[in-house]
């Protein structure tokens, strides 16, 4: 019986996730229609993208990361994540959403930015191991010198891309946003080197950052300041 009463509630728990990662997916959709007219039925005009295979995508992850962020976060006797367990849910959220939506259309909208500064600034008191020095720092440590790269080599690194980390880089503080650069840029490399050998991507293509990024971003949410933190303290 204990069982089966855990097995439900986790099961609720997923179907939770899932319905809110909808409801940000629709939400975000709705404010970016502008760029993209859509039809009732859920395909784009413009691009052809059906977005019926996105939402499934999305709300199957939403169930994940919920999960995962009653792992990492705990969660409440009612099975509700805690605070600071709800607020990286959400900045996960955002994270999937820009993923998706700059490999699409390769654009990555301003109000995902707003969203991860409101997140940050609540994260202020949730989060208070890191400080607004640290906020501040980690705001300009990974996207100043992509902004300095992409002035040198046009069409290096999107505004979408640069502010996505800086606003990130607030709400994750300095170490971790580094982390995130790193990784974000290794597996973005990885991928265009494997399409360049498979013969599907040429030396002149673009290729999203964005996933890549919002990748790194999430793995720096769980491991970034310990990971940081060994580097630094590693003797040289």
């Amino acid at each position: 019986m204990t069982v089966v009463l855990k097995g439900s509630i986790c099961l609720l728990q997923f179907l939770a996730g899932a319905w809110i990662f909808g409801f940000l997916d629709r939400m975000s959709w709705r404010l970016s229609q502008e760029k993209c007219m859509v039809e009732e039925s859920g395909a784009c005009v413009e691009c052809g993208t059906v977005r019926s295979w996105r939402r499934l995508g999305m709300e199957c992850t939403g169930g994940v990361m919920y999960i995962v962020c009653m792992f990492f976060f705990g969660c409440q006797s009612t099975g509700i994540l805690s605070l600071k367990g709800l607020v990286s849910f959400f900045y996960l959220g955002i994270l999937t959403i820009v993923a998706w939506t700059d490999w699409d259309s390769k654009t990555i909208y301003n109000h995902f930015h707003v969203w991860i500064l409101l997140l940050g600034v609540a994260a202020l008191w949730i989060f208070p191991e890191h400080g607004v020095q640290d906020r501040l720092s980690g705001m300009v440590a990974a996207s100043l010198p992509m902004l300095l790269i992409a002035v040198l080599t046009v069409g290096a690194f999107g505004s979408g891309d640069i502010k996505l980390m800086a606003f990130s880089g607030f709400f994750l503080g300095w170490r971790a946003i580094i982390f995130a650069m790193f990784a974000g840029l290794t597996t973005g490399g990885v991928y265009c080197v494997l399409m360049m050998m498979c013969k599907k991507l040429g030396r002149k293509d673009t290729v999203a950052l964005g996933p890549f990024l919002a990748l790194g971003l999430a793995a720096a949410l769980f491991w970034g300041d310990e990971a940081a933190g060994w580097y630094l303290s590693a003797p040289c």
